[in-house]
């Protein structure tokens, strides 16, 4: 389905924002909290990573909320990748404090952790009702996403995700009613950021990004329930490809000097463009793999996507060469031919996350032989994100991604690229 007709829309193009009412971006914008905060409501929780607690930043919003005629609660458990039981016992002790708003302030986990309990204090547990997509019945407790990290993109979306004992995979909660109500992304806030957080959670804004821009494309439903994921469409692609450029080149920086204010800025635009525009565009398959990566291994998750990206793409360069020559061009590693570009960028991908520190195969991830069938098997039944890759979804293809990445063999699936480094 062509989206552009020389300089004009085709007839065929479509686009779908969901976005948070309003989005506040650039250096000193976290004060705009406050205001904003009572605005929707006097009783305010603050939910936040545990680190916080000992920061001006975090003293100087609750002064300010004071200030402001707020009453604050505050609540800090915030465990990485969000165990079930964990969610539910923070979200049984927050019910006291009876909020009007609830501001998530932190990495991913404590912005997921926030929409979730959003979620339970106004439509009641158990969470496992509301898995999957647009089960969620109607709109939460108003929220206020403040990221310390470039690279979930949780602060614009409708996404949450824990894990679930009971499942052998992480598990997503997905409705528009998730998205927070404003978004406030200040770049000082990630400045200092650890490199290894900066890497995993950049690593994950930059899988956002490529696969928004390379999600298979779908006819729009108009008239019924969309999907929360509606596949890449004209407005997505935009922000998508923009981030791609960002990212790629401001990542490495942001990794080798936490305090460089520049790239931690363009990390920060970079990672709110891939978030706006995965938010309606969706991932795909480095998404659906990590899902029972992470959970067998316990590693972050974008050092899980950011891994296996360019095996992902390898498999998908047939269907998508095309949108590959486009993210060539746009990370300054095009050749004049599609087939050429789609491999180059596929080697310039796979470089930079080594770059960065990521690991180079699932085997230093601490997955086994033994595992890849189960993985294969698992990746499979995340359908709505392996039916969004442009990749027809059979065991064969996802088996050999899996494999390629568990060798860390990509040369080997890319038989061409073996002078390329």
């Amino acid at each position: 389905m062509p989206e552009f007709t020389g300089d004009a829309l085709s007839i065929h193009s479509f686009g779908v924002l969901r976005l948070p009412d309003r989005i506040h971006f650039g250096e000193g914008s976290f004060a705009s909290v406050p205001r904003e905060a009572v605005r929707l409501g006097r009783r305010v929780l603050v939910v936040c990573d545990p680190f916080l607690l000992e920061t001006e930043e975090l003293s100087g919003l609750l002064e300010s909320l004071a200030s402001e005629g707020a009453i604050v609660s505050v609540e800090s458990e915030i465990i990485p990748e969000l165990p079930l039981d964990v969610v539910e016992r923070v979200s049984g002790r927050c019910r006291s404090a009876q909020p009007d708003v609830i501001i998530g302030f932190g990495g991913g986990s404590a912005l997921d952790m926030a929409k979730l309990v959003s979620l339970t204090l106004r439509h009641g547990a158990p969470l496992t009702q509301y898995y999957g997509e647009n089960a969620v019945p109607g709109p939460v407790v108003p929220l206020i996403a403040i990221p310390t990290t470039a690279g979930t993109g949780s602060e614009v979306t409708g996404v949450a995700v824990l894990t679930d004992p009971d499942r052998d995979l992480k598990v997503g909660i997905s409705s528009p009613y998730l998205i927070p109500r404003i978004a406030v992304v200040d770049p000082l806030l990630s400045v200092g950021a650890p490199a290894r957080v900066t890497a995993a959670s950049g690593a994950d804004a930059f899988v956002h990004a490529v696969e928004a821009f390379t999600a298979a494309v779908r006819d729009p439903i108009w008239g019924a329930e969309q999907p929360v994921f509606v596949g890449r469409n004209d407005l997505s692609s935009l922000l998508a490809l923009t981030a791609v450029r960002i990212i790629f080149d401001a990542l490495p920086r942001a990794v080798r000097d936490g305090g460089d204010l520049a790239a931690r800025h363009a990390m920060a635009y970079g990672s709110l463009l891939a978030g706006m525009a995965f938010g309606s565009a969706g991932t795909h398959l480095s998404h659906a793999i990590q899902y029972p990566v992470g959970a067998l291994t316990h590693t972050p998750h974008g050092v899980g996507t950011g891994m296996l990206l360019p095996f992902v793409l390898r498999e998908i360069r047939a269907s998508a060469s095309d949108r590959l020559a486009e993210i060539a061009e746009a990370i300054g590693v095009a050749t004049g031919n599609a087939e050429t570009s789609a491999d180059a960028a596929i080697v310039a991908i796979a470089s930079m996350m080594r770059e960065i520190g990521l690991p180079a195969s699932l085997a230093e991830m601490g997955v086994t032989e033994a595992d890849v069938a189960k993985i294969v098997d698992l990746t499979l039944s995340v359908k709505r994100l392996v039916a969004n890759s442009t990749l027809v979804p059979d065991y064969e293809s996802i088996a050999r991604i899996v494999t390629a990445a568990y060798l860390g063999n990509l040369a080997s699936e890319l038989p061409e690229l073996h002078t390329a480094g």
